[in-house]
C-alpha cells in the first residue's frame, strides 16, 4: 500500500542509489498542452538533501521538462524496482533549470561524472514523497547503459552539440521557450 513521507528517508535514498533508470514527469499549464514523461539513465541523479535532488540532463530531441519548469515549476520523479523487492517511488516537487552560465553550475556540476552531451542541471525541491507496492512491475535484468548518446555527442563535439541544441531544444512541443533560448 502507498505510504507518504515528508522527505527522502535514508532507506529511500538507498533504493534510489540502486536504480539504473528513473522517469521525469512535467506538464505545461495549458489543458491542451502535452504531458511529458522522460526516461533517464546513466549515473546522473543526485540527492542533495532529504528534500532536494538534482540530475544532469543530457541533450535530447526535445527539452520539454525545462520549458515546463520555466513556466510552472512542477516536476515528478519516479523510480521503479525492476528486481526484488518490488517498489515504486515518486518524488513530487518544484524544480528549476541550471544552465552552464549560472553561478550555481560549477558547484552542482562537480557532483557528477562528466558525460558528453550534457546541457543543463535540473534541481528540484521535494515536497512530497510517496511509495507504492510495485507488484505489477515486471522483473527485468539490467544489462548496461546504452552508449549511443555518449558516442553521438563525442563525435559531434561541444560545438556540434550546441548547434543541435539550438535547432531542437529552444522551444517545447507546445511553443514554450526553454531556458536554453536565453543562453544559445
Amino acid at each position: 500500500m502507498a505510504k507518504i513521507f515528508d522527505c527522502i528517508t535514508e532507506e529511500l535514498q538507498d533504493f534510489i542509489a540502486a536504480q539504473q533508470l528513473f522517469f521525469v514527469g512535467s506538464a505545461p499549464l495549458s489543458p491542451t498542452g502535452h504531458v511529458n514523461l522522460s526516461p533517464k539513465g546513466f549515473d546522473c541523479f543526485r540527492i542533495l538533501s532529504p528534500n532536494q535532488v538534482a540530475y544532469l540532463d543530457l541533450t535530447g530531441s526535445g527539452n520539454e521538462t525545462s520549458a515546463h519548469l520555466q513556466e510552472n515549476g512542477r516536476i515528478t520523479f519516479m523510480f521503479c524496482a525492476f528486481a526484488e523487492p518490488p517498489c515504486i517511488l515518486r518524488l513530487y516537487g518544484q524544480g528549476n533549470t541550471i544552465l552552464p552560465n549560472s553561478p550555481d553550475w560549477n558547484s552542482l556540476y562537480s557532483l557528477f561524472s562528466p558525460i558528453p552531451g550534457n546541457r543543463q542541471i535540473i534541481v528540484a525541491d521535494i515536497q512530497k514523497v510517496q511509495t507504492s507496492c510495485g507488484f505489477g512491475v515486471p522483473l527485468y535484468e539490467y544489462q548496461g547503459q546504452r552508449q549511443i548518446l555518449v558516442n553521438w555527442a563525442s563525435k559531434r563535439g561541444e560545438e556540434g552539440v550546441r548547434e543541435y541544441q539550438q535547432q531542437k531544444n529552444l522551444v517545447s512541443l507546445d511553443g514554450l521557450a526553454t531556458p536554453l533560448s536565453k543562453l544559445l
